[in-house]
């Protein structure tokens, strides 16, 4: 029988833990998440001292590979981190925060923020835009929410609107925007779209304003039960939005207004760092945990929405 993943030594102390992300966020040696100063760091090895503690000679603060990212001031165990951090990447459709509650025996609060920082770090801040030369998009919106008529007395809800734009064998970055209005889509397009990629969409009026920007611009329309011409077809990022809706649906069954990017964030990371890409669970952990450095996420600004 394979040896479960889980079983490896960063999953099971907190000092195999410490040196394991150590030596990712740290891999020339600690750094002084104050003064920035790597020469005149030494650990701290006496009785009372806490697993991973360091000193920095020059600014005289002491500190652990904790500062500077989503683990500060958790008081839950780096071990436990690093098995939950795995368990989200390695699950298509997510996890569930009463899930990490019963895990974890730990109150509903603390899974709840930990499952926030742990998006927090999924997202890579959009930087850079995708397609290119030679290369394909696809563009379309979908609606989430709940649907009046499910459940006794439910009443009518107005839908959030979500637009992904994918590459085709690539990444796919998703955005919840107010509305379908040329307007708007054109604004989402634009801030993450190369303008030298070929661009696949459905019949919508909006996107006959927008496609003619690009190197190409084909449309199936599915109205008439036209799904696929050639290569042009929008069915990659519709397979993409069939795992959205079955993690917010089946999983977290509720995702507020205020908080749905996050988890916009974390499909998009583990869609784009995917199997068919050479990037296996593993992997895909230890990039997650790259987003952890110079991030902050309290709990007062989350229940902010922020």
């Amino acid at each position: 029988m394979a040896k479960s993943v889980l079983n490896a030594p960063q999953f099971l102390n907190e000092a195999n833990a410490f040196e394991y992300v150590e030596s990712k966020l740290w891999p020339e040696g600690p750094v002084c998440p104050y003064c920035k100063v790597a020469t005149k760091v030494g650990r701290l090895a006496g009785k009372t001292a806490r697993p991973g503690l360091r000193k920095c000679y020059t600014c005289r603060k002491q500190f652990t590979v904790r500062v500077g990212t989503i683990f500060e001031s958790s008081h839950l165990p780096l071990h436990l981190w690093l098995q939950i951090i795995h368990l989200m990447c390695a699950s298509k459709k997510g996890i569930s925060t009463r899930q990490i509650q019963r895990m974890l025996v730990c109150s509903m609060k603390t899974a709840w923020f930990l499952g926030h920082r742990i998006r927090a770090a999924m997202d890579d801040g959009s930087i850079g835009q995708l397609g290119g030369s030679g290369m394909t998009l696809e563009a379309d919106e979908t609606f989430v929410g709940a649907e009046a008529g499910k459940k006794l007395g439910r009443p009518p809800v107005e839908k959030r609107v979500v637009f992904s734009l994918l590459e085709r064998d690539g990444r796919v970055r998703s955005t919840h925007v107010p509305n379908v209005r040329a307007n708007t889509l054109r604004e989402a397009i634009a801030a993450n779209a190369d303008r030298q990629s070929r661009l696949m969409t459905d019949e919508r009026a909006a996107y006959k304003f927008i496609g003619w920007n690009f190197a190409d611009h084909q449309v199936v329309n599915h109205k008439r039960k036209e799904y696929v011409r050639d290569d042009a077809h929008t069915n990659s990022v519709e397979g993409f939005f069939s795992v959205l809706k079955r993690g917010l649906y089946g999983t977290y069954q509720h995702v507020s207004d205020e908080h749905l990017q996050r988890y916009l964030n974390e499909f998009d990371f583990r869609h784009s760092n995917r199997e068919a890409l050479g990037v296996n669970d593993v992997s895909r952990a230890e990039i997650a945990l790259q987003g952890m450095k110079g991030k902050r996420l309290t709990y007062r600004t989350t229940v902010r929405g922020y």
